[in-house]
């Protein structure tokens, strides 16, 4: 595969549902760190061939090619196309792949990807309550199609993962987010968001000035208070809110580039991509294709899983990077060092992308070369990429 360079990434803070961004449309953050990502790189907007954005529930205000409008409303020339994709939580990752596909076949040169969501104001699952069933009878002939909250549950028993070992996780999740947040880690990669010059202009709500750090963290999280929450999808379950992913509003970009790009623009990369993938799992279990999505990218890159020094993969629920562990045999020092979206929020669009920039930031902090994130996929999917630090 050609060179395809990061350039930069950033991202907005993540807000709590009905938080500090409830006020303020996707389109309207995709807009606000789309601005923000091409001041930081020092070029300018009329250099970016095209804009991939992911966006899960496409309704309402996220119906109309969310990265289009992005683009727009960020007063870009009206020349550069948007593209809107939906692979479930994996879509800000993916829309990462997409975007080095076309500069890797010669289509681009300069691609901005990411995306955006605010579950807030755009009900997870709106789009699924309009026009008939999701799933068509073909399907659920074959397959048993479970939700992700029982599918969470299916692989906990099969792990063999206790509830209390699932708490004892998110308790490290909020501690992990916690120390990073107080020592600054985040602040780079945080763009500010001008809640009051952004908000909608109907909104009645007080809103902050603005918005300059993640709220979704709970530093006194402790196993005692997580133990007397109730089970969220089966009765006497081990899946609770407290040790799954967050509902969230958010935004994350990441600028790709060319080789011929890097160099006519003047700009210094911070990462090259070595490979990237999405695989297919079984659906009903649905949340193992990180499994096989993470060997998958190793093998095309052929990289051990023993040289890279970084792993990110989405805290959907608590058993997903617990059965990846044990599965690939990597120590929890070396995952989700900075917290996961058990503390961090799950803004679903955009969660690929701020893993993606969050895991550059401390890539670079570290030193390290690689660093790996993979993400389970409504459905049965997995996506995994391989990123190289410069």
């Amino acid at each position: 595969m050609s060179d395809i360079f990061i350039v930069d990434a950033v991202r907005t803070p993540v807000g709590k549902y009905n938080g500090s961004l409830a006020a303020v449309r996707a389109d309207h953050l995709g807009a606000h760190v789309l601005n923000a990502l091409v001041e930081r790189a020092g070029i300018t907007a009329a250099e970016v061939d095209d804009v991939i954005f992911g966006c899960v529930t496409q309704v309402g205000e996220q119906s109309a090619n969310i990265a289009r409008t992005s683009l727009l409303g960020a007063g870009w020339p009206a020349t550069i196309p948007g593209l809107t994709i939906d692979r479930k939580c994996g879509s800000g990752e993916v829309a990462v792949h997409v975007a080095a596909g076309l500069i890797a076949s010669g289509s681009a040169q300069v691609v901005v990807a990411g995306g955006a969501e605010n579950m807030s104001r755009v009900r997870m699952g709106g789009n699924r309550e309009i026009y008939g069933e999701a799933f068509g009878w073909m399907a659920a002939e074959r397959y048993e199609l479970t939700s992700q909250g029982e599918a969470a549950e299916r692989i906990a028993d099969k792990w063999s993962l206790s509830r209390e070992a699932l708490d004892a996780f998110s308790v490290e999740s909020h501690r992990r987010a916690a120390a990073a947040a107080e020592a600054g880690y985040f602040r780079h990669e945080i763009v500010p968001v001008p809640v009051s010059a952004l908000k909608e202009r109907m909104y009645a709500e007080p809103t902050p000035d603005v918005f300059d750090a993640d709220e979704t963290i709970r530093p006194a999280t402790r196993p005692e208070k997580l133990s007397t929450l109730k089970s969220s999808f089966r009765e006497d379950g081990k899946l609770t809110a407290g040790n799954s992913s967050q509902i969230s509003d958010g935004a994350a970009v990441l600028l790709l580039m060319s080789g011929d790009a890097v160099k006519r623009l003047k700009v210094k990369p911070r990462a090259r991509i070595r490979a990237f993938t999405t695989v297919g799992s079984d659906p009903t279990l649905m949340l193992t294709g990180p499994i096989g999505a993470t060997r998958k990218v190793l093998s095309m890159a052929e990289v051990s899983v023993d040289e890279v020094e970084l792993f990110e993969v989405n805290e959907a629920f608590a058993p997903v990077p617990m059965i990846w562990m044990k599965e690939l045999g990597v120590p929890h020092h070396k995952l989700n060092v900075n917290g996961g979206a058990i503390a961090l929020g799950h803004p679903l669009g955009a969660s690929g992308a701020r893993i993606m920039t969050s895991m550059l930031h401390e890539l670079e902090r570290r030193g390290g070369r690689y660093g790996l994130q993979a993400i389970c996929c409504a459905g049965g999917m997995g996506t995994a990429t391989l990123i190289e630090r410069l």
